[in-house]
């Protein structure tokens, strides 16, 4: 008897296993052909974006009309195709659920089967957002608020000795680690081990720099303010490669490769790096500038407030905020969140890309004193900030990350 049941419920088990095992196979036969057809299309969309960006640069009047109706189209099918698969259940949760006979005592009489496999469907999580019919839209995942922005300290840089009285203009996290420091006294560019050690001095300038920004590779920019110049420098050769003239004084530069913003309190200057080519903005962006995907974002340090504009120098959104307290230092990552030096307050704030909210991550209880100078390494998320106590300058190193 004993073997008789064991045999008839291993025979029972085996068919619900089997079950179980054919109907898993084909949600992920399932999942995997909508995940190959989703790739396909993001990838339809990163090609659009390059697209659309060497448009924006290149492209005539005509090229850009005919180029945004293509862009259109597609973006309408793309959203249309998201549509379908929303409209059609298939972003909708999949269990698998296996309930087993509650017979299984009277097994040999009544129980003709393991059980039964039921695959359920709960309200979806994924939220598609549609804009107008004239608007690309990009299929991402939506990005972290400024609620799980989470800095962690990694160490505080221990400087030599007899360069503890820096004055630190603005400092820069290299793609391989290494920091760079634009010190005003000395009018030097220094380059240094991401322990503090140096490594040695890059250049020293004839007349006092203003502020520096990465422009690609080991290339960095230094402005020049009084000589209306921009310097390009390889910090590997450490040598300048080529001063760029500007129509006015040189303050604050930022770069994204493509371009270069250059400023001061009355006029701002987009440079072409491909040909040189200049364009004097209607606007004043601000001090302590910072470019990401094409926007230009600015401080105006005597209004606490910071600002968004097209690299043509259209208005997207200004932000203002207590907490926010004559602001001396900006740096975006790779999201999109703005950080800022709030220099009156001792702290450092971060905005959220759209403009709209913002977080104290630090204060002084964190060690943020007299804090000046910021950069994030989009890539890695390092960041430097620079502090003084007294005389004495404090770089600390920490990184950026979200929950």
């Amino acid at each position: 008897m004993k073997k008789s049941i064991v045999d008839y419920l291993n025979k029972l088990e085996q068919q619900i296993i089997d079950e179980l095992g054919s109907k898993h196979e084909k949600l992920v036969s399932n999942m995997d052909t909508i995940v190959k057809q989703m790739e396909q299309r993001a990838s339809q969309i990163g090609q659009m974006q390059n697209d659309f960006i060497q448009m924006t640069q290149y492209a005539t009047e005509l090229q850009m009309y005919v180029g945004l109706n293509e862009i259109e189209t597609f973006t309408s099918e793309s959203a249309k195709y998201i549509e379908t698969l929303e409209s059609g259940n298939l972003f909708d949760d999949k269990n698998i659920e296996v309930n087993i006979s509650s017979h299984l005592q009277s097994i040999l009489r009544d129980v003709e089967s393991f059980g039964d496999i039921n695959i359920s469907s709960t309200f979806s999580t994924f939220r598609v957002k549609t804009g107008r019919k004239d608007q690309a839209q990009h299929l991402v995942s939506n990005t972290h608020g400024v609620e799980q922005i989470r800095p962690s300290m990694l160490r505080q840089l221990t400087i030599p000795e007899d360069m503890k009285y820096l004055n630190i203009l603005a400092c820069l996290v290299l793609f391989d680690g290494q920091i760079i420091i634009l010190e005003k006294n000395k009018k030097q560019l220094l380059l240094f081990r991401n322990d503090g050690i140096l490594i040695g001095e890059v250049v020293t300038f004839s007349q006092y720099p203003c502020d520096v920004c990465l422009v690609r590779n080991n290339t960095v920019a230094v402005t020049l303010e009084i000589g209306n110049e921009t310097a390009l420098v390889d910090v590997e050769k450490d040598e300048i490669l080529k001063l760029i003239r500007i129509s006015h004084s040189c303050k604050e530069v930022a770069s994204d490769g493509q371009i270069m913003v250059v400023c001061n309190e009355k006029t701002s200057t987009v440079v072409n790096l491909n040909d040189m080519s200049q364009t004097i903005l209607g606007v004043v962006v601000g001090r302590h500038i910072s470019l990401l995907k094409g926007n230009i974002y600015g401080i105006i340090y005597n209004e606490n407030r910071v600002s968004c504009y097209t690299k043509t120098g259209e208005p997207l959104w200004t932000f203002q905020h207590p907490d926010i307290d004559f602001p001396h230092g900006l740096t975006l990552d790779k999201n999109g969140f703005v950080y800022i030096v709030s220099y009156g307050n001792n702290s450092i704030v971060v905005v959220s890309p759209d403009g709209k909210t913002c977080k104290t991550i630090l204060s002084r209880d964190d060690g943020i004193k007299y804090p000046w100078a910021i950069d994030i390494n989009r890539e890695t998320g390092m960041m430097i900030v620079s502090t003084r106590t007294g005389m004495q300058t404090i770089i600390q190193l920490l990184f950026i990350k979200s929950k």
